[in-house]
């Protein structure tokens, strides 16, 4: 009897050390699963998957801000704008817009096989929503590429040229703002504004403006009792793409600004102040019956590529040319004292895709503009008079 007692305890001994082990080698096989998940985890969150996530759930959020301020728009609620701080603005310089915009340049100018062509071009119009019927062309497979589609010329009788009108507006577009220009700032949307200074660069195109008054804004103004206006036209991508003389005046001078390549459009205007003084532009200075007249045209994301038609030395988003300088060229010679002339509705240059003219000009303190903020206009439209 003993003996059996003796045997059964030394057999309850040993099921004791085999589970005990058992338990030891499950607990270090399931720490080396722990671990091995840990590790995998950490791959998960390697910093450009989290930089990534970031940015598009930023973007988002940014995309959704914009979406509720048309939507008060809509509804007739006045949303004071929310400029961005100075470390977002640095962020999206940092972008290589000017890069990614020679590359869409490059891509424009890829002929499209013949049986891509229309729906291509098909997407984009409803997209953006194109009026083919204006079109000198309305064939769409008689476009090679992009850039020839953005470039189209209208029919003639599309856009007649007001001729009751001093001033009518130099581009399809859509009017972001308008008015007098006051304290040296002009708003390029309501509530945003930028230098004018900075914007036109210093005064150095002629000798003839009164330089020793002391504001920049006086400097411009040449008649006694003018005042200084100002109006921004935002082109879409779907607009008409050339701009025109929108008054008779002569061009004396071209100043070219290389700068970066931000978008444009009416939200990011409300957001980033000083926009268009940050941005690649061409500023046309001149003059006209009441004084002093400006043209500028300005470049943004994908729009690179601005061309005056007169000026073959113009190269816009070069390498060659680096941010925060610009350069200058005049059209007055010993021989043309008159500069270039150009009669109201001339076709005076294009965009590659869209953008935004912008015109500065002295008139009388009696000049009106026949605008509404954000209204749609297009080229040949009255913009005012006196």
């Amino acid at each position: 009897m003993a003996l059996c007692m003796w045997r059964t305890y030394s057999l309850q001994c040993r099921l004791t050390r085999i589970l005990k082990a058992d338990q030891l080698r499950s607990f270090h096989s399931s720490g080396r699963r722990f671990q091995a998940a840990s590790l995998a985890l950490g791959v998960k969150f390697r910093p450009l998957y989290v930089l990534l996530g970031t940015s598009g759930g930023y973007a988002g959020y940014k995309q959704y801000e914009s979406y509720k301020f048309h939507r008060l728009e809509k509804l007739g609620i006045e949303v004071p704008p929310q400029v961005a701080h100075t470390w977002e603005v640095a962020i999206y310089k940092s972008v290589p817009t000017r890069l990614l915009s020679r590359a869409w340049g490059r891509l424009n100018q890829v002929e499209l096989p013949t049986w891509l062509r229309k729906p291509v071009y098909s997407l984009y119009i409803w997209t953006f929503g194109v009026n083919m019927k204006e079109a000198a062309v309305e064939d769409l497979h008689q476009y090679r590429n992009l850039s020839e589609f953005f470039r189209r010329k209208l029919k003639p009788q599309a856009r007649p040229v007001c001729d009751s009108h001093s001033v009518i507006s130099p581009s399809d577009g859509k009017i972001l703002h308008f008015g007098r220009v006051k304290n040296c700032e002009v708003e390029q949307v309501k509530g945003v504004t930028y230098s004018l200074e900075s914007f036109l660069g210093p005064q150095t195109w002629t000798d003839n403006l009164p330089v020793a008054k002391t504001s920049f804004q006086d400097q411009l103004v040449t008649q006694e009792g003018n005042e200084l206006y100002h109006c921004v036209i935002y082109l879409a991508p779907g607009d008409y793409h050339c701009f025109h003389s929108p008054t008779d005046w002569n061009v004396y001078h071209r100043r070219h600004f290389p700068g970066s390549l931000m978008s444009v459009n009416p939200g990011v205007a409300r957001w980033i102040k000083e926009l268009f003084c940050y941005n690649e532009r061409v500023v046309l200075t001149g003059s006209w019956k009441h004084g002093f007249f400006s043209l500028t045209a300005v470049g943004a994301t994908n729009v690179g590529s601005i061309r005056i038609y007169f000026d073959r030395d113009l190269q816009t988003n070069s390498p060659r040319y680096s941010k925060g300088s610009h350069n200058d060229m005049s059209y007055i010679t010993n021989n043309n004292q008159d500069g270039i002339v150009m009669r109201k509705g001339d076709q005076l240059g294009e965009f590659n895709l869209g953008s935004t003219i912008v015109l500065i000009f002295e008139a009388p303190k009696n000049f009106t503009f026949n605008l509404k903020a954000g209204q749609k206009i297009h080229f040949g439209e009255a913009m005012g008079s006196l």
